[in-house]
């Protein structure tokens, strides 16, 4: 493993930088018609789904958010896979318009080398693979735009993750798959500072290896790497607290503060507003002190 410290109060998002020191927000934008979460509802039309798209990330960057991700295939339990073509279609429109009228970090969540470069030349910021570019030349593609990547383990593929998922020790084996892709990353040329860890809350998990990863969150700080937390709407949240997916937010709320306590450094959510304000207000009290919301 390197040894040299990356300064996270300028990380480097493309042409854009941001203070990852402290905790900051990810507002989740997804351009599919199937999304666990919020599915179709940007959906009626392509020319309405951009639209709506732009709208709803303006709002989140209002709200405080410092990154906005967008998705072009659902990754939820059992989804179908969707074509190239349709996923370039989806996301390329949304990423240009988002550059050209927002001042924000543009994050893509895809597995797609295609849609990594093209993106890249739109103005993204982030490459952001649930599949931790395990794709055929999702390496050499992510490397070649010189963006930072967001690697997320998951246990199997979308379409069989939640089949009875097993580990020896969840924590031991998230780490190790991690280090290797880590090891992966430096092997195309893909720098220490451009790497960021994402130990994949709810992608072939249970809800006790979710809350055992969340409660030890601390132990992926050992990478000197910055964390992505993504605990929003998902369903080990239903799981404990019996709430659909349109009343987990109170319960997704408290996976944050445990999140910042613990040194996440991202937090990818679909409500902005409501997790900037916990977010400032668990900084506050870890360090006795107002924290300022520039």
């Amino acid at each position: 493993m390197e040894t040299a410290v990356i300064d996270l109060s300028t990380y480097r998002f493309g042409s854009r930088s941001l203070d990852l020191s402290r905790p900051q927000v990810m507002g989740i934008v997804n351009v599919t018609p199937d999304s666990f979460s919020d599915g179709g509802s940007l959906y009626e039309s392509r020319q309405l789904c951009v639209d709506q798209a732009i709208k709803r990330a303006r709002q989140m960057v209002e709200d405080g958010a410092a990154i906005i991700d967008i998705g072009g295939e659902s990754t939820r339990p059992g989804a179908v896979a969707v074509s190239l073509q349709e996923e370039l279609d989806r996301v390329l429109p949304v990423v240009e318009r988002i550059n050209a009228e927002l001042d924000v970090i543009i994050s893509v969540d895809t597995s797609a080398p295609e849609v990594m470069t093209a993106a890249a030349r739109l103005g993204a910021g982030l490459i952001n693979d649930v599949r931790a570019l395990g794709r055929e030349g999702a390496l050499e593609a992510a490397a070649e735009t010189h963006l930072p990547v967001c690697i997320m383990h998951m246990q199997g593929s979308p379409a069989t993750m939640q089949n009875a998922p097993e580990y020896d020790d969840v924590l031991d084996d998230v780490s190790c798959f991690l280090q290797q892709r880590i090891e992966a990353c430096h092997s195309v040329g893909i720098a220490k500072d451009q790497i960021i860890l994402d130990p994949g809350f709810g992608f072939g998990k249970t809800v006790e290896h979710n809350l055992r990863l969340l409660n030890n969150l601390c132990q992926l700080l050992k990478f000197d790497l910055p964390v992505l937390v993504g605990t929003s709407r998902k369903s080990m949240l239903d799981h404990i607290l019996n709430r659909s997916v349109d009343q987990r937010l109170a319960g997704g709320l408290a996976t944050v503060a445990i999140g910042v306590q613990q040194g996440g450094h991202i937090f990818r959510v679909h409500d902005v507003k409501e997790t900037v304000d916990v977010v400032r207000m668990t900084e506050a009290i870890l360090h006795e002190r107002k924290v300022d919301n520039d």
